[in-house]
């Protein structure tokens, strides 16, 4: 299905005011799992992280992690790069509103051709690369961007079933997908390939995550692409579908899994 419009629907409604924009980051940190394991990673990450960090937000989409770090990093400098004009425009007013237009800026840029060479202490990607079919030239020019000891954070759907992807015969449930999911192994070699020296892969959404995933995002989803009058209905749908999800969630940031339909790819330099 066309996911974007969807997007951009709820994007102006939480446009509305900084207080709104404030709710729907922290809805998206709740109920979107991805979310529950990159904040793992970045909290780790930001325990040893040095003083005074610079981080690329790479595909900074609604600049919900931008916004999750500047919050836990106040003196961080921040770069936020994505596609799409209106976006970055949208996050620019929203941050300079929030008083931190001066160390968290958003940018337009390609990511096949945004290099800056030896800049970054961590760079994140989070759901991007399924987006990008050079992916490993994106691969190369954050590898270029990034200090010695640099840290790469990608959060991607696996070929185990992601983007709800189970066979051959089906399609991507978000169609704006270049690629269904990443075999672990190949998303390995391609960043060792664009230069990366210790590369870490583990699975998310596990058993638990995928249920999760279908309760909180993508029935919800399904149907306010049949109508936007499922927006009154959604409160309701989530005051008894989100106590269960949250467990789910809580279960799959807590268990290593075998196998899973997303990946968490960790890539230094």
């Amino acid at each position: 299905m066309q996911y974007d419009p969807i997007k951009r629907s709820l994007g102006n409604v939480f446009n509305k005011s900084p207080f709104l924009r404030k709710t729907f980051y922290r809805l998206l940190d709740l109920l979107l799992l991805r979310a529950w394991h990159v904040h793992k990673e970045l909290k780790s990450w930001i325990r040893q992280s040095p003083a005074k960090p610079v981080i690329l937000d790479a595909g900074a989409g609604y600049g919900q992690h931008s916004f999750w770090l500047s919050r836990r990093l106040p003196d961080a400098e921040i770069l936020a790069v994505d596609v799409k004009e209106e976006q970055v425009e949208d996050c620019n007013r929203f941050f300079s509103s929030m008083g931190s237009g001066n160390r968290v800026r958003f940018v337009v840029g390609d990511l096949t051709k945004f290099v800056q060479p030896d800049r970054y202490d961590l760079a994140i990607s989070v759901d991007v690369m399924e987006h990008i079919l050079e992916d490993v030239d994106v691969f190369r020019n954050i590898h270029a961007s990034l200090k010695k000891g640099g840290m790469l954070l990608i959060s991607t759907p696996s070929d185990q079933g992601g983007s709800d992807v189970h066979g051959d015969e089906e399609s991507s449930f978000i169609e704006e997908h270049v690629r269904d999911g990443y075999n672990i192994g190949e998303i390995e070699d391609k960043l060792r390939s664009a230069g990366f020296t210790r590369v870490e892969a583990r699975y998310q959404y596990g058993a638990p995550g995928k249920i999760s995933w279908r309760l909180s995002m993508k029935y919800p989803i399904l149907m306010l692409g049949v109508s936007k009058l499922f927006f009154i209905l959604l409160p309701f749908y989530y005051l008894v579908a989100y106590p269960v999800s949250y467990l789910l969630n809580w279960m799959d940031v807590s268990i290593r899994h075998s196998t899973g339909t997303g990946l968490i790819v960790k890539a230094w330099k």
